[in-house]
């Protein structure tokens, strides 16, 4: 079971900075309402921008074009991909950086000419590999660091059910080292601090880290990924889980007692 859930705790929206208000509903949009809104994701998890802000819901923010490339361009989360629709061949979904595209005088102003995407965090079907880069031995992409950020509540729980579970989304998700905010750095002379400054993947929140053994998995035939702004995710097994065998080692959050 992963400690995600799809809200952020009880704050009220209406409480957050505008910018805050419209990531989340943009993110909720892209990565969960797109169906409830009348809009379809084409491959790759693509829409277009017009199409999106006439949704409902954006709608109802009054959102603008320029806002929402602001909102892609300083994500701290890198949770958006924008790009031209020409820049896109026909038929491809192949990942592109998530940044606003440089201005010049030949781009067009017009939101219908551009697609935007969320990176990451789906419960809408969209296949993996149409969005994100498959982590496999051969490609020497496997990570010497991946680990889960939960709570003490949620562990009891990953405990008596054996394992990470999606929780209703597509993937449980993962990073590839500890948030540079993280309460604790990591030993300078440990595995965590080898990485490049994590953006995504845990919440700041976590006091407790599942690290999993990311080789052992693949070698049992469990699928992992990496999306565009650097989240590791995995499917799990046929039940969707990512069973407790695969976990190298847990620990608190905000010191070094080790759990298992």
């Amino acid at each position: 079971m992963s400690s995600a859930s799809r809200g952020r705790g009880g704050r009220n929206p209406r409480d957050m900075p505008r910018d805050q208000q419209v990531s989340r509903k943009v993110s909720w949009l892209l990565r969960h309402g797109a169906e409830k809104e009348g809009l379809k994701l084409a491959k790759g998890g693509w829409v277009n921008v017009q199409e999106a802000l006439d949704t409902p819901s954006l709608r109802k923010l009054n959102i603008t074009f320029q806002e929402l490339k602001d909102i892609v361009a300083t994500n701290d989360k890198q949770r958006f991909s924008l790009i031209p629709a020409t820049s896109l061949p026909s038929g491809s979904s192949t990942p592109v950086p998530s940044t606003i595209p440089e201005e010049t005088d030949q781009q067009s102003d017009s939101p219908s000419d551009y697609l935007i995407r969320a990176n990451q965090g789906h419960s809408l079907a969209v296949d993996a590999t149409d969005l994100l880069t498959p982590i496999t031995v051969e490609a020497g992409n496997v990570p010497s660091v991946c680990v889960h950020g939960t709570n003490d509540a949620a562990w009891k729980l990953i405990l008596q059910s054996g394992g990470l579970r999606k929780m209703g989304r597509n993937h449980v998700h993962f990073a590839a080292g500890l948030p540079s905010s993280f309460t604790k750095p990591p030993a300078s002379d440990s595995p965590e601090a080898a990485q490049p400054p994590v953006i995504s993947g845990m919440r700041n929140s976590s006091t407790v880290l599942i690290y999993v053994d990311v080789r052992k998995a693949l070698d049992a035939g469990i699928k992992f990924w990496k999306s565009e702004n650097g989240v590791i995710l995995t499917e799990g097994n046929e039940k969707g889980v990512l069973e407790a065998k695969f976990f190298e080692k847990v620990k608190a959050g905000e010191g070094d007692e080790e759990r298992v």
